[in-house]
């Protein structure tokens, strides 16, 4: 067992304390030669911590998984999941540790996470170690993704283990120290539910609602409220995913959070070129978890979690039965509600006076994506280029230029013109909206692979700090950084990978 330390985080650890028989105790391995990536200076003030303190050699001890702080309580929390269709009644953290939870500055009650600090009674046969690429990966995206508002968890600190990990071939070894509003899942909810464990499924729930839901506490149905509340953040939070080009990747029952955050940064990607099949994770072979199927897939892993609350909705299984597929039908509305009010805003034309007016907007938008797709035109460079031209007609050659069917291009522009006219909106004001929903950089996959390669065969993390400071003002234009805007260069093959 590794000697606690002093490190000040004030823990608060509400899971261990209150649900005793979700989770197996754990400790880290320590490792070799532990050694500061990045400590995240803006998240450790959120949270109350002191970024200069969690800097020294005893607080990179702490997130290398080398000493445990006072007042941990290290676990690694039990689950099960459906892996692409397939359902795995027990998975578990294989490669992580929950230290405990903090109470921020801003009174919300966040867990501590190691990510790739070894083995623990859930890691079948695993190492339950990291390498350096996908920490740096996710610690890359996710803070990106915050910088977009998109709720996701957080990456608090970075560290080297001095220490080789095999996978395909010897690769240096890292622990992520992610930020979570909690770590429960639909997996969760699953593992109690497979075993029939109805008490400890209404237990894990009344939790749920507790930590993340406490408005409907009182509700005279709280666990039609609780599927409810999940089905409007998940779908929200798809919507928010499409917006920005996000690809999660590997969307199992597991992987999603319940607090509605987007979870588990493995084989993440961004479109580059507009395609709705698009697939970078070398794991999906059959495109379930593609760029556009992600908002069914969604759907379909809300009804897994709504089959684990049948119990708690009715006694009587057909009316349950019936409460939960009426909560379910209506994700397919609000995912769309929240997707094409994005693709309005996202062409400037969002603020419709009337109903029909926003059907004509929202169809001019979906054209939009139709020529873009059949022209493969960069997603994020046409949205951003449309909002310079909007404000200065002299500027359509720039977004003109990113479709192979230019002339298609000129045929919606100038219907889109003709509707940003009938409004009567001032060029330099409409730039101003559009630019605020549109991001001028993104984790380009090119840019992360230049980070990660960097960092592993020269050990420079220069890159990474660059990048990391451009992504955090994603909606400014940086001229000085002009690069990281740029169309990237072609990738054919790409391909991204979980990290296990």
């Amino acid at each position: 067992m590794t000697a606690p330390s002093s490190a000040p985080f004030p823990f608060d650890n509400s899971y261990a304390r209150d649900l005793p028989g979700f989770y197996a105790p754990a400790q880290p391995t320590p490792v070799t030669a532990p050694a500061l990536v990045k400590v995240n200076t803006g998240l450790a003030e959120e949270l109350g911590l002191d970024p200069m303190t969690l800097a020294t050699p005893e607080g990179v001890a702490v997130f290398a998984g080398q000493r445990v702080p006072e007042g941990a309580e290290p676990i690694a929390l039990a689950y099960a999941g459906h892996q692409f269709g397939h359902f795995s009644p027990q998975l578990g953290d294989g490669r992580a540790i929950l230290l405990g939870e903090v109470v921020g500055r801003d009174g919300r009650r966040r867990d501590i996470q190691l990510k790739g600090s070894g083995p623990t009674p859930f890691s079948r046969r695993g190492d339950g170690r990291a390498a350096l690429g996908p920490v740096l990966r996710e610690y890359t995206v996710s803070e990106a993704m915050a910088a977009l508002g998109i709720p996701t968890t957080r990456a608090l600190a970075a560290v080297t283990t001095g220490e080789p990990i095999v996978r395909e071939r010897a690769l240096p070894g890292a622990v992520l120290t992610r930020v979570a509003a909690s770590h429960i899942r639909i997996g969760t909810f699953q593992f109690f539910a497979a075993r029939k464990a109805t008490d400890a499924v209404r237990q894990l729930a009344d939790y749920t609602i507790a930590r993340h839901y406490p408005d409907i506490a009182g509700a005279p149905r709280p666990y039609h409220a609780l599927l409810d509340a999940v089905i409007d953040r998940q779908a929200a939070l798809v919507a928010r995913w499409l917006l920005v080009g996000f690809i999660h990747g590997v969307m199992n029952t597991d992987n999603m959070s319940v607090s509605g955050e987007t979870i588990d940064y493995g084989p993440c990607a961004f479109l580059d070129a507009y395609d709705p099949s698009t697939v970078f994770s070398s794991i999906d072979q059959m495109g379930r978890y593609a760029y556009g199927n992600q908002p069914d897939i969604a759907h379909w892993n809300l009804a897994r979690f709504a089959e684990c609350l049948i119990p708690l909705l009715d006694e009587d299984k057909d009316a349950a039965i019936a409460a939960a597929n009426d909560a379910l039908g209506r994700f397919p509305t609000r995912f769309k509600a929240a997707h094409h009010a994005g693709l309005i805003a996202k062409i400037g034309l969002d603020g419709a006076p009337d109903e029909a007016v926003a059907e004509a907007d929202l169809a001019l938008a979906l054209d939009l994506l139709a020529v873009m797709a059949a022209s493969k035109a960069d997603f994020t460079l046409t949205f951003r280029r449309l909002g310079a031209f909007a404000a200065d007609p002299e500027a359509e050659g720039s977004v003109r230029d990113l479709f192979l069917d230019r002339e298609a291009f000129d045929a919606w522009a100038m219907r889109w013109r003709e509707r940003l006219d009938a409004r009567g909106r001032d060029g330099a004001a409409v730039r101003a909206a559009m630019d605020r929903v549109n991001p001028a950089f993104i984790p380009r996959n090119h840019l992360v692979e230049a980070v990660i390669t960097a960092a592993i065969e020269r050990g420079d993390f220069s890159p990474f700090e660059e990048l990391n400071k451009v992504l955090a003002r994603p909606y400014e234009d940086q001229p000085a950084f002009a690069a990281y805007a740029e169309l990237p260069p072609q990738m054919e093959g790409y391909q991204t990978f979980c990290g296990t």
